[in-house]
């Protein structure tokens, strides 16, 4: 129900079931189910965060109902990394991030599948939707959790903020087909804690006089931000719950760790003035692939590389940016990780003009040994330059910009492999002389 006794609950109170009014009882008195929320503050907090539950797997276990009581993991190949697991799965210790050949070891039972991105983000819209028919204050985080304010809401909507999150989640689940967690609380750093705590199907409440109590005894890695590598270095300094960082107060805090500190001090009080902004801004855009077996060979990864400047660049253009900075990210077999930027003169969105930039960095690196990821990105955004400026059959990038236009099309009205370059069909070393891709220019920017 809360992170408070049951004890602090006041008078109000309702069912998440039939939403009949259940002030502090174990079940609901009209339809006798213990989904009861009720809290001293139940009709004046405002801010939620609201989180898909075991998204991908459960999009999958919806579209495929033989799954429903079997273990799922959604992710890449066996070389590849958990992407999402279901909740059966998570019992068995697998969790996301985890490397899929020791999630299978933990759960050799579970029904792997490929993600289908293009299919989780079309119910990621429809969900982000369904919560701005709520409040336009509505902040994304990902593709399946986002923030919201309902302040001023209670009017249009006929209910308090509360009530109206609990209809909303049972509007997902009945037309969606899934489930959502929500936090409620009076700022979003406690709202996101909030979401975590009684997964899934969940609906937690922490407000303001029970912030201090609860935070006390919490471990420092509960505060959004802080991961592993900052936690041992909090450990090494004596810092392992937010009690012990309230002792160290703001001044030291800010003297050992700077502004992170500071940011520590603030919310290890509970203390967040940030606000729900509906937009966010993109900073960057980025697609990698975990190899099956890792790749030594120099033309192979050049293989690959275009295959992800071209998911880079469908991004780019979807989202109407372009970006003057590239970057190519290596992994070796020894999961080192080498990431190399170049700078462009101006902001680019297509796959060519982002291989022509990245080539030579890779063939700098490609020297044999072996990489089991790589990946592309681009990142200071802005408006895309005119590149399709000139004719179709003209040297330079006009003419890249101009096939890659007549292939976008083409890959719009019929799929996206319905056309491809030669190099994205064929994994095979290329001699050096056939490396580059008509359209792109050597390294003294001559037209090849």
């Amino acid at each position: 129900m809360t992170p408070g006794d049951r004890a602090a609950a006041g008078p109000g109170g309702f069912c998440r079931d039939c939403g009949d009014d259940a002030p502090a009882a174990d079940r609901c008195p009209s339809c006798a189910s213990p989904r009861i929320l009720a809290h001293a503050e139940i009709d004046e907090l405002a801010i939620a965060h609201v989180d898909c539950d075991a998204f991908y797997a459960a999009i999958e276990k919806r579209d495929r109902p033989e799954l429903a009581d079997r273990p799922v993991i959604v992710g890449g190949g066996r070389r590849g990394v958990v992407s999402t697991a279901c909740y059966i799965a998570r019992i068995h210790g697998v969790h996301s991030a985890m490397p899929m050949f020791k999630a299978l070891e933990a759960c050799p039972d579970a029904v792997v599948i490929h993600p289908d991105m293009a299919k989780y983000a079309a119910v990621g819209r429809e969900i982000r939707e369904m919560m701005r028919a709520l409040t336009p204050l509505v902040e994304p985080l990902s593709i399946d959790e986002a923030f919201l304010d309902l302040s001023g809401t209670s009017l249009l909507h006929g209910a308090s903020p509360a009530r109206t999150l609990a209809r909303f989640a049972a509007r997902v689940e009945r037309e969606v087909g899934i489930t959502v967690s929500i936090g409620l609380s009076h700022n979003k750093f406690l709202a996101k804690i909030a979401s975590d705590l009684d997964k899934p199907r969940g609906f937690c409440v922490i407000g303001r006089a029970e912030t201090d109590a609860f935070l006390e005894l919490q471990p420092v890695g509960i505060i959004w931000g802080v991961g592993r590598a900052l936690q041992r270095r909090l450990a090494d300094d004596g810092y392992r719950r937010i009690a012990d960082l309230r002792r160290a107060g703001a001044e030291r805090l800010t003297a050992d760790y700077g502004t992170i500190g500071a940011r520590l001090a603030a919310l290890a009080w509970g203390r967040d003035v940030r606000a729900v902004k509906p937009e966010r801004e993109t900073k960057s855009i980025s697609a990698e692939t975990t190899f099956d077996v890792d790749i030594c060979d120099a033309g192979e990864l050049e293989t690959r590389l275009w295959r992800m400047c071209e998911k880079v660049a469908a991004r780019a253009k979807s989202a109407g940016h372009g970006g003057r900075t590239v970057t190519l990210k290596l992994k070796r077999s020894d999961f080192t990780i080498l990431t190399r930027n170049a700078r462009l003169a101006s902001p680019t969105q297509l796959a060519a003009t982002m291989f022509a930039a990245l080539s030579p960095v890779l063939g700098r690196l490609a020297d044999g040994r072996p990489y089991r990821l790589l990946g592309a990105g681009l990142s200071d955004l802005g408006a895309p330059q005119d590149e399709a400026s000139g004719e179709l059959f003209a040297a330079g990038p006009a003419r890249a910009a101009k096939v890659e236009a007549a292939m976008d099309e083409v890959r719009a009205r019929f799929g996206p492999r319905a056309v491809d370059k030669g190099r994205a069909l064929s994994a095979a070393p290329l001699p050096a002389r056939s490396r580059a891709l008509p359209g792109t220019q050597d390294r003294k920017g001559r037209p090849r």
